[in-house]
């Protein structure tokens, strides 16, 4: 195997096996518009990245912490709705991104790579990135299930149960924030929602258990990374898009057995 073909499967992979499982709290909390919003944030990392120069990785995580932390406290307020909150956030960073690169004089950059992926061009640097990132969050995820999936049944339920509800709230936001930072070298800025929703809304329907659910996204994402990245190599096609589409593919095979059950 050729080494770049290497390194985008093992990234691919990566940001696959944890989007999974933190995807299904996204699609049972109907919070993908979150993950839009902090798509657009991760824009503004990009120009920060360009302008200052500091790592593109660390400037797209650090903006979409922010965001997720800025989006927890407007939450707490009763004067917004929570959909307004996120699109306030989204279309001001995403606003604030465009005329930070704006002023990066000097600099050439393809931003379809960061708008649609650009895995076939990962280095050894992004690998490391996805794979320590997505450790932290599997850990957190493993550490905290049991709480996550209270609060997403019910609230007051898991308040009753002893679960510290806001932390719980902030740490679960500030979970996709890694993700979504380390996602988009392998989907793009655009489709990033899209691989935390589509492999979550497949296993769905082979699914009894919430624990199997989150395996099952897990693996259809996993199989997807490589269907999408041979498909690419083969036919020249966008990585990112590509990836989507495989997961799409599962997404049409569970709707009859999802009528069935």
């Amino acid at each position: 195997m050729e080494e770049f073909m290497l390194r985008a499967l093992l990234a691919g992979i990566g940001v696959a096996l944890v989007a999974g499982p933190l995807g299904v709290f996204v699609v049972w909390r109907r919070m993908a518009y979150f993950g839009d919003a902090l798509s657009h944030s991760a824009l503004l990392g990009v120009a920060i990245g360009l302008v200052t120069g500091i790592s593109m990785n660390l400037a797209i995580a650090a903006v979409c912490l922010l965001v997720a932390l800025g989006v927890t406290w407007l939450g707490t307020r009763r004067e917004l709705t929570s959909d307004a909150t996120l699109g306030i956030f989204s279309h001001a960073a995403l606003s604030f991104g465009m005329i930070v690169a704006s002023r990066a004089e000097g600099t050439r950059v393809d931003l379809n790579g960061f708008l649609f992926g650009d895995l076939l061009a990962s280095g050894w640097e992004d690998v490391a990135w996805i794979w320590i990132g997505g450790s932290l969050v599997a850990a957190l995820l493993i550490r905290h299930w049991r709480g996550l999936v209270n609060l997403t049944v019910h609230e007051g339920l898991a308040f009753l149960d002893g679960v510290n509800v806001l932390r719980l709230r902030v740490l679960f936001m500030l979970m996709t924030a890694l993700v979504t930072a380390a996602a988009i070298k392998v989907v793009g800025a655009l489709l990033i929602t899209a691989l935390l929703v589509i492999p979550p809304s497949a296993a769905r329907a082979f699914s009894v258990t919430p624990e199997g659910m989150a395996l099952r996204a897990s693996l259809i994402g996993a199989v997807s990374a490589p269907l999408g990245l041979i498909a690419s190599y083969r036919w020249d096609l966008p990585s990112g898009p590509a990836i989507v589409l495989a997961a799409v593919l599962f997404f049409l095979i569970s709707l009859p057995c999802g009528g069935r059950r």
